[in-house]
């Protein structure tokens, strides 16, 4: 590292475009790339080794660009995804999607046809640019090879301060010939609390609160603002919520933790929310999917004053209507709020014990509730069960569940473990029963709920931080399009425990059949192997779960040789097809028929 440093600081110098290129990614601290070789950037890829950068090749890219998510959301650094032009860039739309929404600063290089082919509908040719820009905080195309370090800095230094992915989109032929070039040195945004003026009357607001509520959303944990969003909580007395899908952004230890709001999430947390009169979104957007109603509940406080704190001032206001909103980096704002209510009095210490009272009752009524919630209870849900208990498996036990499985499942999670979760309904309901002691550990697909998320978001989670336990869960529809990844695992020593839930069913659309379609179900059964037998095959462990006292047992075997042999373990739970709660009771109606041929389907 030193001589790249030596090097870069000297000024300009003679170099080909791919040696400014490969300086410059080492510049940025790249030290892992995941993608499949391809001939576009095969001149740069000859000299990643001596850089030390390592190529991670993949099944797919679409896997790649997980990976580069699961490892930029673990690392708070940049994750990189490559791959060759034309199809192997294509492949990646999806993963990019996802990791915009996560908000992971990933940047995609895209090699692209040369430039004296452009046009002529050659080999791989295709307009790259167009396929990303959705998803994308900023797009660099390198319009010269001189300029091959700037514009590769650029999408470096835009991927970090917009915290969302970035292209580097290259001509093939760029990365050939001689150029002088200064390699550029990562800039950093050294972000602010906010305004004076909006921290004060956000101030003024908490003072005065008594009922104050804190939500914890991802820009917690991307700004390490875990202890001061705590500090803040605990001047003010204030249950704090997480943020859908942002189960980690505040320890489930903490007496004031009360879970996530949001589709599945805690009833604690949405009956607690209902109350406050004043609502600090600290790092949140407050996404329409965390807001909505849930469990019967429609939770989101109406009156109450909302101060919203959100890195990127697009944001405030945009989902929900605000009394303050606060551009500001999540942790120096909520050092700037606990400052200025620090020698105050305010209006909720008055209560503090009575809310304290309050936050304990919620949450142990919750937990209650959960231990006693062994299956799902809708009328389709109780006819899969009655049907199944006649159904044994092939070793003489029972399908399982899913609940139960899940409760399992979290008490014999490990300390420091990563999870990550996949689409779908089983991996939904797993939101009320994922709890998390430190940020950079839970990884959803978030907003953009794609399926074969979780499995290659975790590998890449682990590549970060290989000292971690690391776990996905996936049904077995999404499973089916990342299960080929176990190759990845296999051949490149990066071990990780899959659990995949084997209920033979898209569950979550299947809901809607059942909800709106009286059960007339259309391409959602799913006849599948052994997906352990499979993973042996593929060279790593395969275990078949099928009692409910097996569960924590598989995942603490899984987990051993995860950390102790180096050894990808798939553990197969073979599910009860009940259904949870649909994502949405406002996604659809009740289906019309106007034609006669059509006037029995509704």
């Amino acid at each position: 590292m030193s001589d790249r440093n030596t090097a870069a600081a000297s000024g300009p110098q003679t170099m080909t475009p791919s040696e400014a290129f490969v300086e410059t990614l080492a510049a940025n601290g790249v030290t892992e790339m995941f993608g499949i070789m391809g001939s576009a950037f095969m001149d740069a890829m000859d000299i990643f080794a001596p850089a030390g950068i390592r190529l991670i090749p993949v099944v797919h890219e679409q896997g790649a660009g997980h990976m580069a998510d699961g490892y930029a959301r673990v690392s708070g650094r940049h994750g990189v995804v490559i791959g060759q032009n034309g199809p192997g860039i294509s492949n990646c739309v999806t993963s990019i999607a996802a990791a915009y929404w996560a908000h992971s600063p990933v940047v995609i290089v895209t090699p692209e046809a040369g430039t004296t082919g452009i046009g002529l509908g050659g080999f791989q040719e295709a307009k790259q640019l167009p396929m990303f820009q959705e998803f994308t905080k900023y797009q660099g195309h390198v319009t010269h090879p001189a300029r091959m370090a700037e514009f590769t800095a650029r999408c470096f230094d835009r991927a970090m301060a917009e915290m969302g992915p970035t292209q580097l989109n290259i001509p093939r032929d760029y990365f050939y010939g001689e150029i002088k070039a200064e390699i550029p040195q990562p800039r950093r945004l050294d972000r602010g609390a906010g305004g004076e003026a909006s921290l004060n009357e956000a101030a003024e607001l908490l003072a005065n609160a008594r009922f104050p509520v804190i939500i914890s959303g991802g820009g917690v944990v991307m700004a390490d603002a875990v202890e001061e969003c705590k500090a803040l909580a605990e001047r003010l007395g204030a249950p704090v919520v997480n943020s859908y899908l942002h189960n980690d952004s505040f320890p489930a230890s903490h007496p004031l933790w009360c879970g996530p709001l949001g589709y599945q999430g805690s009833k604690a947390a949405m009956k607690l929310i209902a109350r406050a009169d004043v609502v600090v979104a600290l790092g949140s957007r407050l996404g329409p999917f965390g807001t909505l109603p849930q469990h019967g509940l429609d939770y989101w406080p109406k009156h109450a004053k909302i101060i919203q704190i959100d890195a990127d001032h697009k944001m405030l206001g945009l989902v929900k209507k605000i009394s303050v909103g606060i551009c500001g980096d999540a942790k120096a704002a909520a050092v700037a709020l606990t400052q200025r209510l620090a020698n105050r009095t305010l209006a909720c210490d008055a209560s503090r014990e009575a809310r304290a009272d309050v936050i304990a009752t919620e949450k142990a009524a919750w937990e209650q509730e959960l231990d006693e919630w062994t299956h799902e209870r809708d009328a389709f849900s109780l006819d899969m069960i009655e049907e199944q208990k006649r159904e044994r498996t092939f070793n003489g036990g029972h399908y399982l569940h899913p609940r139960q499985v899940l409760r399992e499942l979290e008490k014999a999670m490990p300390d420091d473990v990563m999870v990550s979760t996949d689409i779908g309904n089983i991996n939904s309901v797993a939101n009320s029963y994922l709890r998390f002691e430190k940020p950079r550990s839970f990884f959803a697909a978030m907003s953009w709920g794609n399926c074969g998320y979780a499995f290659p978001t975790i590998i890449g989670a682990k590549v970060a931080a290989p000292h971690r336990p690391a776990v996905s869960y996936a049904g077995d529809g999404a499973w089916g399009m990342s299960l080929m990844e176990t190759l990845t695992c296999v051949r490149h020593n990066i071990p990780v425990t899959a659990v995949v839930f084997h209920n033979r069913q898209w569950g979550a659309e299947k809901k809607n059949q059942v909800d709106f379609y009286n059960r007339r179900f259309v391409a959602g059964e799913l006849d599948n192997p052994s997906f352990a037998q499979i993973a042996r095959a593929m060279g790593a462990e395969g275990i078949v779960v099928d009692r409910l006292e097996d569960v924590g047992p598989a995942l603490k075997k899984a987990i051993d040789l995860q950390m102790n042999h180096g050894k990808t373990c798939i553990v197969e739970i073979l599910c009860t097809r009940e259904l949870g709660d649909p994502f949405r009771r406002d996604a659809l109606a009740k289906p019309t028929r106007l034609l006669d041929k059509y006037k029995d389907y509704v």
